[in-house]
């Protein structure tokens, strides 16, 4: 038997696929009308449109961490950091939408130079890796994995590259060994 989920949660759903239809920034009473609640029942759960879209940037960038651990998993650092590259990718490519609303705003889950690593999961799972690879440059290292990985996803989403996984693959495989020590 399964367990329903809260209209929190429901509500949250149809903001991302509405974000995923095309809607730029679903407001709370379109967002009623397609969950088929009343005009007040979203904010029960969000005080106004920007609180309704912190919550589903929050929960997108869960969604991200969690990819990020499972791709993060299995093999050596040098893998696991390879394929956290091709999940961040993948979900962008998932989630176009959700993705650019993501970075689009300032929240406590973003990573930026201001935000500690427990506010930025998703960034820490990739912080671990890289400086378990790239040692006493690790910062350097980390800044510049996530500029690959973000600007590959961004070039994908805006139709600037068209990269099959084996040249995605290769493209971080490449800076991997480059922030890797030489033995």
């Amino acid at each position: 038997m399964s367990v329903p989920s809260s209209l929190r949660d429901q509500l949250l759903d149809h903001a991302e696929a509405m974000l995923e239809a095309g809607e730029s920034e679903p407001g709370i009473r379109a967002l009623a009308r397609a969950a088929g609640v009343s005009a007040m029942a979203p904010y029960r759960h969000f005080a106004d449109k920007a609180a309704l879209l912190a919550a589903v940037t929050e929960r997108g960038f869960a969604t991200l961490a969690a990819r990020l651990a499972g791709a993060d998993a299995a093999g050596s650092d040098a893998e696991r950091l390879i394929a956290q590259g091709l999940a961040y990718v993948a979900f962008a490519r998932a989630h176009p939408a959700l993705f650019r609303l993501m970075f689009a705003r300032p929240t406590k889950c973003a990573p930026s130079a201001d935000k500690t690593r427990e506010n930025a999961p998703a960034f820490a799972i990739l912080a671990d890796r890289v400086a378990a690879l790239a040692g006493s440059d690790a910062a350097d290292a980390t800044l510049g994995c996530w500029a690959i990985v973000h600007g590959l996803a961004t070039l994908a989403l805006d139709a600037r590259v068209e990269t099959p996984p084996t040249q995605l693959r290769a493209v971080l495989a490449l800076y991997v060994a480059g922030i890797s020590p030489r033995t």
